[in-house]
């Protein structure tokens, strides 16, 4: 069973396994939703399927108990972002939590300019993943060395952009919506995107909506499952 918006009268076994769909809020880090949830569920096993950014928003799927053995099947699934891109400066982690590195004017850049470097970026691509990402090197991840200024070698990787479209125009931001292939960062697009344009661009906001068939519309957030055990577990679920 999913648990996502519940019927009422519904009883938890999280030990048995169950499918956790939770809306992720800024500033946390997946590690740090699934150990509040631990405590809220009471159960030790607990994972999730795919990452996101402390400072991205959304879709996160969490298993407990056995139902973690199903977590490998999940994390192959596509993803849907939708996000702010800013044009005219570039950070080091390509989104806004690190330093300015540059900064340009975009004020030159058109909607048909946009158009013509987003297309670019349709279909399978390459793409070198960050500094700043978990990937581990000797052990040890990437954003460890990163802060310390340290650069290492990464070998690019194929990925896919099932789509890429543009919602809204207002330089210096773009609004966008991407359908992609697991192992896709936003982050590496927005700084990509910048380039291509010749005026730099950062990833300024980012929400998951979606992974696979399952959508952050149907999700809770860490609050709204805590109320609901206790309420499931009072034997209070509202009619």
């Amino acid at each position: 069973m999913i648990i996502k918006q519940t019927e009422a009268g519904t009883k938890f076994d999280f030990a048995a396994g169950q499918m956790l769909l939770i809306d992720k809020a800024a500033g946390i880090t997946s590690f740090g939703v699934v150990s509040r949830v631990r405590k809220i569920v009471r159960v030790k096993k607990v994972g999730h399927s795919g990452t996101l950014d402390p400072a991205a928003t959304g879709l996160l799927i969490l298993c407990t108990g056995k139902k973690t053995k199903e977590l490998h099947n999940l994390q192959g699934f596509d993803k849907t972002y939708e996000g702010i891109i800013r044009l005219g400066v570039r950070t080091e982690s390509m989104d806004g939590e690190s330093d300015i590195i540059e900064e340009k004017d975009a004020g030159y850049v058109t909607r048909e300019m946009i158009e013509q470097a987003v297309e670019k970026f349709r279909g399978e691509i390459e793409q070198l993943p960050p500094m700043y990402s978990a990937l581990k090197h000797k052990g040890k991840a990437l954003y460890k060395y990163a802060r310390k200024g340290e650069e290492v070698e990464r070998t690019p990787r194929k990925v896919n952009i099932y789509s890429f479209d543009i919602q809204d125009i207002s330089i210096p931001d773009i609004s966008f919506r991407i359908r992609c292939s697991k192992g896709t960062y936003i982050r590496v697009i927005a700084d990509d995107l910048g380039k291509e344009l010749g005026c730099g661009a950062y990833l300024k906001q980012l929400r998951r909506t979606a992974i696979g068939e399952y959508n952050v519309d149907d999700s809770l957030t860490i609050e709204e499952l805590d109320e609901l055990v206790k309420r499931s577990e009072a034997g209070n679920l509202e009619k």
